[in-house]
Protein backbone atom coordinates (compact mmCIF):
# COMPACT_ATOMS: atom_id res chain seq x y z
CA UNK A 1 0.00 0.00 0.00
CA UNK A 2 1.42 3.66 -1.08
CA UNK A 3 1.51 6.22 1.51
CA UNK A 4 0.44 9.31 0.31
CA UNK A 5 0.36 12.82 2.12
CA UNK A 6 -1.47 15.77 0.73
CA UNK A 7 0.34 18.87 1.51
CA UNK A 8 -2.52 21.67 1.91
CA UNK A 9 -6.46 21.26 1.46
CA UNK A 10 -7.44 20.20 -2.20
CA UNK A 11 -10.89 20.09 -3.40
CA UNK A 12 -13.26 16.70 -1.68
CA UNK A 13 -13.56 15.21 -5.52
CA UNK A 14 -9.63 14.73 -5.59
CA UNK A 15 -9.65 13.14 -1.79
CA UNK A 16 -12.29 10.96 -2.73
CA UNK A 17 -10.25 9.07 -5.63
CA UNK A 18 -8.03 8.16 -2.47
CA UNK A 19 -11.18 7.11 -0.33
CA UNK A 20 -11.54 3.37 -0.40
CA UNK A 21 -8.91 2.53 -2.77
CA UNK A 22 -7.33 -0.46 -1.31
CA UNK A 23 -3.77 1.00 -2.83
CA UNK A 24 -3.28 3.99 -0.69
CA UNK A 25 -3.68 5.03 2.60
CA UNK A 26 -3.35 8.88 2.86
CA UNK A 27 -3.16 11.68 5.08
CA UNK A 28 -4.28 15.54 4.67
CA UNK A 29 -2.20 18.03 6.17
CA UNK A 30 -2.16 22.25 6.31
CA UNK A 31 0.86 22.83 8.63
CA UNK A 32 3.32 23.61 6.18
CA UNK A 33 6.04 24.26 9.09
CA UNK A 34 9.74 22.50 7.57
CA UNK A 35 10.28 20.17 10.69
CA UNK A 36 5.96 19.04 10.91
CA UNK A 37 7.04 18.14 6.87
CA UNK A 38 10.15 16.40 7.82
CA UNK A 39 8.88 14.03 9.65
CA UNK A 40 5.33 13.88 7.85
CA UNK A 41 6.99 13.09 4.68
CA UNK A 42 9.95 10.72 5.73
CA UNK A 43 8.17 7.48 4.59
CA UNK A 44 5.36 8.76 1.77
CA UNK A 45 5.53 7.14 -1.41
CA UNK A 46 3.71 10.29 -2.94
CA UNK A 47 2.32 13.45 -2.14
CA UNK A 48 0.48 16.62 -3.54
CA UNK A 49 1.27 20.21 -2.83
CA UNK A 50 -0.11 23.84 -3.80
CA UNK A 51 1.61 26.99 -2.80
CA UNK A 52 4.02 25.97 0.16
CA UNK A 53 7.51 25.83 -0.16
CA UNK A 54 8.97 22.40 -1.13
CA UNK A 55 12.48 22.95 0.10
CA UNK A 56 15.85 20.54 -0.57
CA UNK A 57 15.72 19.70 3.24
CA UNK A 58 12.23 18.41 3.15
CA UNK A 59 12.91 16.71 -0.09
CA UNK A 60 15.81 15.22 0.97
CA UNK A 61 14.09 13.94 4.40
CA UNK A 62 11.71 11.64 1.98
CA UNK A 63 13.87 8.55 1.27
CA UNK A 64 10.58 6.73 0.00
CA UNK A 65 9.56 9.47 -1.84
CA UNK A 66 8.90 8.71 -6.01
CA UNK A 67 6.46 11.39 -7.22
CA UNK A 68 5.50 14.95 -6.56
CA UNK A 69 2.11 16.39 -7.84
CA UNK A 70 1.53 19.72 -7.78
CA UNK A 71 -1.73 21.32 -7.53
CA UNK A 72 -1.18 24.11 -10.18
CA UNK A 73 0.67 24.10 -13.48
CA UNK A 74 4.12 26.64 -12.09
CA UNK A 75 6.45 25.30 -9.60
CA UNK A 76 9.12 27.60 -8.49
CA UNK A 77 8.29 26.53 -5.05
CA UNK A 78 9.95 23.35 -5.44
CA UNK A 79 13.25 22.51 -5.42
CA UNK A 80 14.20 21.24 -8.44
CA UNK A 81 17.60 20.22 -8.40
CA UNK A 82 16.84 17.96 -4.97
CA UNK A 83 13.73 16.76 -6.76
CA UNK A 84 16.14 15.38 -10.00
CA UNK A 85 19.07 14.11 -7.12
CA UNK A 86 16.76 12.14 -5.59
CA UNK A 87 15.16 10.96 -9.00
CA UNK A 88 11.41 11.70 -8.28
CA UNK A 89 8.82 12.49 -10.68
CA UNK A 90 7.13 15.83 -11.01
CA UNK A 91 3.66 16.22 -12.28
CA UNK A 92 1.41 19.07 -12.57
CA UNK A 93 -2.25 19.63 -13.17
CA UNK A 94 -1.63 20.41 -17.21
CA UNK A 95 -5.33 20.37 -18.25
CA UNK A 96 -7.45 21.85 -15.39
CA UNK A 97 -7.13 25.67 -14.89
CA UNK A 98 -6.58 27.02 -18.70
CA UNK A 99 -10.42 27.69 -18.45
CA UNK A 100 -10.63 30.12 -15.71
CA UNK A 101 -7.01 31.89 -16.07
CA UNK A 102 -8.52 32.85 -19.20
CA UNK A 103 -11.58 33.89 -17.88
CA UNK A 104 -10.15 36.04 -15.33
CA UNK A 105 -7.76 37.59 -18.32
CA UNK A 106 -10.64 38.57 -19.89
CA UNK A 107 -12.37 39.79 -16.51
CA UNK A 108 -9.43 42.52 -15.59
CA UNK A 109 -9.16 43.34 -18.93
CA UNK A 110 -12.85 44.63 -19.07
CA UNK A 111 -12.62 45.49 -15.23
CA UNK A 112 -9.83 48.19 -16.29
CA UNK A 113 -11.12 49.06 -19.84
CA UNK A 114 -14.90 49.77 -18.35
CA UNK A 115 -13.41 51.62 -15.06
CA UNK A 116 -15.33 48.88 -13.21
CA UNK A 117 -14.23 50.32 -9.34
CA UNK A 118 -14.99 53.82 -10.50
CA UNK A 119 -18.28 53.64 -12.51
CA UNK A 120 -19.28 51.15 -9.92
CA UNK A 121 -18.38 53.31 -6.92
CA UNK A 122 -20.18 56.67 -8.72
CA UNK A 123 -23.50 54.83 -8.45
CA UNK A 124 -23.02 54.13 -4.72
CA UNK A 125 -22.13 56.93 -3.56
CA UNK A 126 -25.23 58.77 -4.94
CA UNK A 127 -23.17 60.55 -7.88
CA UNK A 128 -25.10 59.18 -10.82
CA UNK A 129 -26.07 62.52 -12.18
CA UNK A 130 -21.51 62.77 -12.74
CA UNK A 131 -21.86 60.09 -15.32
CA UNK A 132 -21.28 62.53 -18.05
CA UNK A 133 -18.10 63.96 -16.10
CA UNK A 134 -15.99 60.38 -15.85
CA UNK A 135 -13.12 59.42 -17.41
CA UNK A 136 -14.56 57.50 -20.62
CA UNK A 137 -14.10 53.78 -20.93
CA UNK A 138 -12.52 52.22 -24.29
CA UNK A 139 -13.77 49.24 -26.26
CA UNK A 140 -12.25 45.98 -26.61
CA UNK A 141 -13.57 45.17 -29.79
CA UNK A 142 -11.08 45.78 -32.83
CA UNK A 143 -8.27 46.41 -30.94
CA UNK A 144 -5.00 44.11 -30.67
CA UNK A 145 -4.20 41.89 -28.06
CA UNK A 146 -0.53 40.54 -27.39
CA UNK A 147 -0.40 37.14 -25.64
CA UNK A 148 2.95 36.31 -24.36
CA UNK A 149 3.64 32.61 -23.70
CA UNK A 150 1.10 30.03 -26.04
CA UNK A 151 0.79 27.04 -23.49
CA UNK A 152 -2.63 25.93 -22.83
CA UNK A 153 -3.98 29.02 -21.16
CA UNK A 154 -2.83 31.24 -24.43
CA UNK A 155 -4.56 28.87 -26.51
CA UNK A 156 -7.55 29.61 -24.65
CA UNK A 157 -7.55 33.38 -24.17
CA UNK A 158 -7.05 33.24 -27.94
CA UNK A 159 -10.06 31.50 -28.97
CA UNK A 160 -12.08 33.43 -25.88
CA UNK A 161 -10.71 36.44 -27.85
CA UNK A 162 -11.66 35.51 -31.07
CA UNK A 163 -15.24 36.14 -29.89
CA UNK A 164 -14.44 39.57 -28.96
CA UNK A 165 -13.51 39.91 -32.53
CA UNK A 166 -9.70 41.40 -31.64
CA UNK A 167 -6.67 41.25 -33.33
CA UNK A 168 -4.25 37.94 -31.89
CA UNK A 169 -0.76 38.33 -31.75
CA UNK A 170 1.28 35.54 -30.06
CA UNK A 171 4.93 36.05 -28.55
CA UNK A 172 6.34 32.66 -28.06
CA UNK A 173 9.87 31.22 -29.18
CA UNK A 174 9.15 27.95 -28.82
CA UNK A 175 5.67 27.86 -31.01
CA UNK A 176 5.46 27.95 -34.74
CA UNK A 177 4.65 30.40 -36.93
CA UNK A 178 2.14 28.04 -38.93
CA UNK A 179 0.60 26.31 -35.48
CA UNK A 180 -0.28 30.11 -34.54
CA UNK A 181 -2.00 31.05 -37.72
CA UNK A 182 -3.55 27.77 -37.46
CA UNK A 183 -5.82 29.31 -34.50
CA UNK A 184 -6.02 32.63 -35.52
CA UNK A 185 -3.58 34.04 -34.52
CA UNK A 186 -0.31 35.79 -35.38
CA UNK A 187 3.52 35.54 -34.77
CA UNK A 188 5.12 38.15 -33.16
CA UNK A 189 9.21 37.19 -33.30
CA UNK A 190 10.40 40.37 -31.56
CA UNK A 191 8.52 41.11 -28.41
CA UNK A 192 10.29 44.51 -28.30
CA UNK A 193 9.19 45.66 -31.50
CA UNK A 194 5.55 44.57 -31.25
CA UNK A 195 5.10 46.35 -27.83
CA UNK A 196 3.96 50.26 -29.74
CA UNK A 197 1.26 48.48 -31.35
CA UNK A 198 -0.92 46.64 -28.69
CA UNK A 199 -3.72 47.51 -27.25
CA UNK A 200 -3.49 45.05 -24.86
CA UNK A 201 -0.61 42.33 -23.18
CA UNK A 202 -1.26 39.52 -21.31
CA UNK A 203 1.25 37.48 -20.14
CA UNK A 204 1.13 33.39 -20.21
CA UNK A 205 5.22 32.52 -18.94
CA UNK A 206 7.05 30.97 -16.47
CA UNK A 207 9.48 32.77 -13.60
CA UNK A 208 12.78 32.28 -14.45
CA UNK A 209 15.82 33.87 -15.32
CA UNK A 210 15.23 34.79 -18.85
CA UNK A 211 11.94 36.28 -17.35
CA UNK A 212 12.65 37.72 -14.49
CA UNK A 213 12.13 41.17 -14.28
CA UNK A 214 11.09 40.79 -18.64
CA UNK A 215 8.55 44.02 -18.19
CA UNK A 216 10.35 46.66 -17.12
CA UNK A 217 10.27 50.66 -16.97
CA UNK A 218 11.63 50.68 -20.28
CA UNK A 219 9.53 48.36 -22.10
CA UNK A 220 6.66 49.77 -20.58
CA UNK A 221 7.64 53.09 -22.14
CA UNK A 222 7.04 51.99 -25.67
CA UNK A 223 3.96 50.91 -25.15
CA UNK A 224 1.01 52.70 -26.42
CA UNK A 225 -1.08 55.54 -23.84
CA UNK A 226 -4.01 53.25 -24.33
CA UNK A 227 -2.42 49.99 -23.44
CA UNK A 228 -3.94 47.32 -20.89
CA UNK A 229 -1.15 45.38 -19.11
CA UNK A 230 -2.36 42.01 -17.50
CA UNK A 231 -0.06 39.39 -15.62
CA UNK A 232 -1.94 36.46 -14.10
CA UNK A 233 1.02 34.11 -14.91
CA UNK A 234 4.05 34.66 -12.05
CA UNK A 235 5.15 37.37 -10.02
CA UNK A 236 8.10 38.71 -10.91
CA UNK A 237 8.19 38.66 -14.66
CA UNK A 238 6.47 42.60 -14.30
CA UNK A 239 9.19 44.63 -12.41
CA UNK A 240 6.64 46.21 -9.63
CA UNK A 241 8.62 48.90 -8.77
CA UNK A 242 8.61 49.96 -12.30
CA UNK A 243 4.81 49.40 -13.60
CA UNK A 244 3.61 51.97 -10.12
CA UNK A 245 6.11 54.49 -11.82
CA UNK A 246 4.79 53.85 -15.05
CA UNK A 247 1.44 54.26 -14.12
CA UNK A 248 1.59 57.16 -12.29
CA UNK A 249 2.96 58.58 -15.17
CA UNK A 250 0.10 57.47 -17.32
CA UNK A 251 2.74 55.30 -19.79
CA UNK A 252 -0.55 52.99 -19.96
CA UNK A 253 -3.85 52.67 -19.70
CA UNK A 254 -4.03 50.48 -16.94
CA UNK A 255 -2.46 47.02 -15.11
CA UNK A 256 -3.92 44.01 -14.00
CA UNK A 257 -2.11 42.20 -11.60
CA UNK A 258 -3.39 38.27 -9.99
CA UNK A 259 0.49 37.36 -8.79
CA UNK A 260 3.04 39.48 -6.65
CA UNK A 261 6.89 39.16 -6.54
CA UNK A 262 5.79 38.36 -3.06
CA UNK A 263 2.88 37.02 -1.37
CA UNK A 264 1.24 38.39 0.23
CA UNK A 265 2.59 41.82 -1.20
CA UNK A 266 3.09 44.21 1.63
CA UNK A 267 1.09 46.40 2.92
CA UNK A 268 3.30 49.39 1.73
CA UNK A 269 3.61 48.08 -1.72
CA UNK A 270 2.72 51.31 -3.91
CA UNK A 271 -0.08 49.35 -6.58
CA UNK A 272 -2.50 48.64 -3.60
CA UNK A 273 -3.15 52.10 -3.58
CA UNK A 274 -2.82 53.11 -7.10
CA UNK A 275 -6.39 53.73 -9.26
CA UNK A 276 -4.88 52.65 -12.40
CA UNK A 277 -4.15 49.07 -11.15
CA UNK A 278 -7.18 46.66 -10.95
CA UNK A 279 -6.00 43.58 -8.41
CA UNK A 280 -6.59 39.85 -7.16
CA UNK A 281 -4.92 37.72 -4.71
CA UNK A 282 -3.59 35.11 -6.99
CA UNK A 283 -6.94 33.65 -7.03
CA UNK A 284 -7.85 33.04 -10.97
CA UNK A 285 -8.14 30.03 -10.28
CA UNK A 286 -10.48 29.64 -7.34
CA UNK A 287 -13.68 28.70 -9.52
CA UNK A 288 -15.66 25.97 -7.95
CA UNK A 289 -15.34 24.06 -10.82
CA UNK A 290 -11.71 24.93 -11.53
CA UNK A 291 -10.45 23.40 -7.87
CA UNK A 292 -12.50 20.61 -8.37
CA UNK A 293 -10.69 19.59 -11.67
CA UNK A 294 -7.35 20.71 -10.46
CA UNK A 295 -7.99 18.15 -6.98
CA UNK A 296 -8.92 15.49 -9.25
CA UNK A 297 -5.91 15.87 -11.30
CA UNK A 298 -3.60 16.59 -8.88
CA UNK A 299 -4.83 12.76 -7.25
CA UNK A 300 -5.24 11.24 -10.62
CA UNK A 301 -1.36 12.40 -11.38
CA UNK A 302 -0.21 10.00 -8.10
CA UNK A 303 -2.66 7.62 -8.95
CA UNK A 304 -1.43 7.22 -13.11
CA UNK A 305 2.20 7.18 -11.56
CA UNK A 306 1.41 4.37 -9.78
CA UNK A 307 -0.55 2.26 -12.93
CA UNK A 308 2.23 3.55 -14.79
CA UNK A 309 -0.07 5.43 -16.93
CA UNK A 310 0.97 9.25 -16.33
CA UNK A 311 0.90 10.80 -19.52
CA UNK A 312 4.15 12.21 -20.70
CA UNK A 313 2.67 15.48 -21.03
CA UNK A 314 2.07 16.18 -17.24
CA UNK A 315 5.92 15.27 -16.46
CA UNK A 316 8.02 18.32 -15.82
CA UNK A 317 11.72 17.82 -17.24
CA UNK A 318 13.98 18.74 -15.44
CA UNK A 319 16.83 19.88 -16.92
Amino acid sequence: MKKILIIESIHNHGIDLLKGNKNFEFQVVDNTDTEFLKDKIKDCDGISIRTSKLSKEIIDSAKNLKVISRHGVGYDNIDLKATKQNNITLAITATANAQAVAEHVLFMLFSIAKRNNMYNETVKTGKFSDRTKLPKTIELWNKSILIAGFGRIGKCLLKKCKGLEMNIFVYDPFVSEEEIKKVGGTKINDLNESLNKMDAISIHMPLNENTKHLINYEMIKKMKKNCILINAARGGIINEEDLNKALNEDLIFGAGLDVFEKEPPSLDNPLLKNEKAFLSPHSAVFTEECLSRMGIETVQNIIDFFDNKLEKSKIVKIS
